[in-house]
């Protein structure tokens, strides 16, 4: 079970695969051009509510351009960088800017028995939409800036102006990612250790059927290469109504975690949930041990033992 990463040319190949498949529910379609390439996987989670500059449509529905952005300058630079004649050169055009919607598809494939072993490929599904006009008329823009990104756009009803379609993203080896924060040797950052608490917790349940990461990679004040890396719960969204009375104790704050932990659908979540997204309040975690030091026995050895380290050496993600 343990594969070895996926080489360029793969990577390559996925790509291409994955940007031929038409949107389906479930993306059976998707799923099948991937499973010879990287073997099976499986969806895991919809993060959207993002979108991206598009293009341009005139009159009768003709496209103009599909970059905005690159269309306005190469105008303006035409208008010998006079915003005025631009305005004046394309005034009654019924100019209308599009964007693309977006949604961010996370799949994985277990690749190993540890937390860390799996890969995850994450697919974009945009469709693009009408927008905004170009300008209000009855409040022209000032410069290039609001031209291109206003902050008071006239905006139009989103109608779609193209079908849905998926772009491939990356694909990310979990196995890398941890051996990069592990560097130099002898580190274990916030991510490692929440992977090691839950190899430790949960050793018949994969860490990728309940979570999956969030990378991001981007410089310090130092111009030093940096790498972010958070935990992002499968089941957020379901838990995050959760009413937490965390004046609660004895039998009746047991009653509670286990309940939460029902939600979340595996023991401990109450746990994992504070040390990532914030889902537990941290006043919890001392009235547990308080309630803990005073001979109550709800929680497990292996629960107490997280909350014990955590309350040693407290992180968060």
């Amino acid at each position: 079970m343990n594969h070895p990463a996926p080489d360029e040319a793969t990577l390559q190949r996925l790509s291409a695969e994955i940007d031929a498949c038409t949107p389906r529910p479930h993306h059976a379609g998707l799923l099948a051009a991937a499973l010879p390439l990287i073997g099976p996987c499986r969806f895991a989670l919809t993060r959207g509510g993002w979108y991206r500059s598009g293009g341009l449509i005139g009159a009768a529905g003709l496209r103009v351009t599909e970059k905005l952005d690159d269309w306005v300058r190469l105008q303006l630079t035409q208008c010998g960088e006079d915003l005025g004649e631009f305005l004046e050169r394309h005034h009654g055009h019924e100019l209308l800017a599009t964007r693309h919607n977006g949604r961010t598809h996370y799949f994985v494939s277990p690749c190993g028995p540890a937390p860390w072993e799996f890969l995850q490929l994450e697919v974009e599904e945009l469709q693009e939409v009408l927008d905004r006009r170009l300008w209000d008329e009855a409040s022209p823009p000032n410069d290039v800036q609001e031209l291109i990104d206003p902050l008071q756009p006239a905006s139009v009803p989103a109608q779609a102006v193209g079908a849905p379609y998926y772009r491939f993203r990356r694909l990310i080896d979990m196995r890398r990612v941890i051996a990069r924060l592990q560097e130099p040797v002898g580190s274990a950052p916030g991510l490692v250790r929440f992977m090691q608490e839950w190899a430790a917790s949960h050793p018949d349940t994969h860490f990728s059927e309940h979570w999956i990461v969030a990378l991001r990679d981007h410089h310090d004040r130092y111009n030093n290469a940096v790498v972010s890396a958070t935990p992002i719960s499968l089941h957020a969204r379901e838990l995050k109504p959760f009413h937490w009375n965390s004046a609660l104790r004895g039998l009746d704050a047991a009653r509670q975690l286990q309940s939460f932990d029902r939600a979340a659908g595996f023991a401990g979540a109450w746990y994992f949930h504070l040390v990532a997204g914030g889902l537990t309040p941290r006043v919890l975690a001392p009235a547990l041990m308080h309630d803990i030091e005073s001979g109550f026995g709800y929680l497990g050895d292996a629960e107490t033992a997280l909350l014990t380290g955590w309350l040693r050496v407290p992180y968060s993600l």
